[in-house]
């Protein structure tokens, strides 16, 4: 086919068009970031996977000068935060404070498609950087615990078998490392506690304060302010070692005997599928 000057020319028009669009987006890449960045936290607000994106948050403001807001988008153990980022531009500006429950529980139990789980925790994620790693801690209302005379793990597994369902156990959500570091409990310890589910960490510590719940297995960062502070009284650690935090706490595995227990919890910074990998290098 011959090609005519006319012709030619529209060829040479769109190539540098293309050329154009490709220099235009890796000056953007190269000069990453330059607007604010979202960092999605699928719990609310006032937990540990929102302290923890706070604290990344402001390192990377202060690192960048750039903006980061954080959006607090709780529901579905996880999945409707997670499912915001899966689906938006891979281009650095959103990101996800995700879990062990959004990207290692979930697909566990929920069925993926069918709007259950509209998201696959792998092919749509681009991993950045795991973030932390922390135990969980079992948590009374103290007043629960004075009425019950309640002051050790033995002691709770005994008044659990010896009231089997009048127990109330809150959790920050379905399929959470907290809702599962308490099933696990229930199943090895032979008790039954009644599970109440909430939308993140902070409200349903609201109500272990209040004293409309009784019992919490909790992330250690956002529950143990209200340790220190007497509002909680924590009675072991859900990992295999104990922790400088929380001076004194056994674990669980070591105050039951139970050898094989261990809950514990992590979290990492996660871009859409797609992403430039210069953004998630520099991220």
């Amino acid at each position: 086919m011959r090609t005519t000057p006319q012709h030619a020319s529209k060829i040479i028009a769109l190539a540098i068009a293309v050329g154009s669009l490709f220099t235009g987006q890796l000056a953007a890449q190269t000069n990453y970031p330059i607007k604010p960045i979202r960092i999605v936290v699928p719990f609310a607000a006032g937990g540990t996977t929102d302290i923890l994106a706070r604290a990344v948050g402001a390192e990377l403001q202060k690192a960048w000068g750039q903006s980061v807001v954080i959006d607090n988008r709780g529901g579905a153990g996880g999945n409707i935060g997670t499912d915001l980022v899966a689906k938006s531009p891979a281009d650095g500006y959103t990101l996800l404070m995700g879990t062990v429950g959004t990207h290692g529980i979930n697909q566990a139990l929920y069925a993926q498609g069918g709007g259950r789980l509209p998201f696959d925790p792998i092919k749509d994620f681009a991993p950045v950087t795991l973030v932390a790693s922390v135990p969980n801690v079992l948590v009374l209302n103290p007043a629960f615990s004075a009425k019950y005379k309640i002051q050790t793990a033995q002691d709770l597994v005994k008044h659990l078998k010896a009231n089997p369902g009048k127990v109330n156990m809150a959790s920050s959500g379905n399929g959470t490392s907290i809702h599962l570091a308490g099933e696990l409990f229930k199943t090895m310890t032979g008790t039954y506690m009644v599970h109440f589910p909430y939308r993140g960490s902070a409200p349903a510590l609201g109500d272990m304060l209040g004293g409309t719940m009784d019992v919490m297995f909790d992330n250690l960062p956002s529950a143990l302010p209200h340790i220190k502070a007497g509002k909680l009284k924590a009675l072991g650690l859900t990992s295999n070692k104990v922790s400088v935090a929380l001076p004194g706490a056994p674990t669980l595995s070591a105050a039951l005997s139970m050898p094989s227990y261990e809950a514990s919890s992590w979290f990492g910074i996660l871009a859409p599928a797609g992403t430039p990998k210069e953004v998630v290098n520099k991220l």
